[in-house]
């Protein structure tokens, strides 16, 4: 299996380097972390047809002020739409890796998309990544994600990420919600899912002993002093509202 050195030696920017001006997921936000050599962590969902986009929330609203859900929009209506009423759009993922082309590692998280199989959701990413030559990694919070990627791309990592404090609305508010965030939170599928590494919630670590073996991600660090808590039981940070050094040993208390 290729193995991502970057899991462990280079900061993540979260959604790429966004500031005031500059919208999470945006073209601008990724040309600075590629500019400043950090890692980009971003987040890939399907449009209405099929297409991969660059964007976080399954909603429009908080980023756009279209109160519609991303899956309802096809690629041309997505990518005509404004980030943050800034001139930045939302990305193709296609573009987005013409854009990075191999200059800086990817952390790239499949967005848990519970209206398509399994198979419908990581085949069309799986396919734009097949010719891509950078090096990065897949995450993801549906467990069932990483084994159907490996069955396209077997050498990539793929991770789990994990967080024990989701909510109702995290499950799209089914009423077997507590169960599945317990079953996250404790990462119970892991051990089926085999991931490559784990990328677990800043605020929840240390981890149990068993996970010791993984490469950690912590997310998310938001300065300093949060950055050198995590990496004390951590391999390394997702970050983002501060620029930390470009080497994560650099960090280290």
């Amino acid at each position: 299996m290729k193995y991502a050195d970057f899991l462990k030696e280079t900061p993540v920017a979260h959604r790429g380097l966004h500031s005031d001006g500059i919208p999470e997921n945006s073209v601008a936000a990724f040309l600075r972390a590629v500019e400043k050599g950090y890692a980009i962590e971003t987040d890939v969902h399907l449009s209405k047809d099929g297409v991969p986009v660059v964007f976080h929330d399954d909603r429009l609203a908080r980023m756009t002020g279209e109160n519609r859900a991303l899956k309802d929009c096809t690629a041309e209506e997505l990518t005509a739409l404004a980030l943050g009423g800034t001139q930045q759009k939302i990305p193709l993922f296609s573009d987005f890796l013409s854009l990075i082309g191999g200059r800086v590692p990817l952390l790239i998280e499949i967005k848990n998309m519970p209206h398509l199989k399994t198979e419908e959701a990581v085949r069309p990413i799986a396919e734009a990544l097949r010719n891509y030559g950078g090096v990065y990694a897949i995450q993801s919070f549906q467990p069932l994600y990483l084994p159907a990627f490996r069955r396209y791309l077997p050498e990539i990592p793929c991770g789990l990420l994990a967080t024990a404090r989701s909510s109702a609305s995290d499950f799209g508010n089914s009423p077997l919600w507590r169960i599945k965030s317990f079953v996250m939170g404790k990462m119970l599928l892991a051990p089926f899912v085999k991931p490559d590494f784990i990328s677990y919630y800043i605020g929840d670590y240390p981890l149990p002993a068993r996970w010791n073996a993984y490469p950690r991600l912590a997310w998310v660090a938001t300065s300093y002093e949060a950055a050198q808590k995590a990496l004390a039981h951590a391999d390394n940070i997702i970050f983002e509202h501060f620029l930390p050094p470009v080497k994560t040993d650099d960090l280290r208390p």
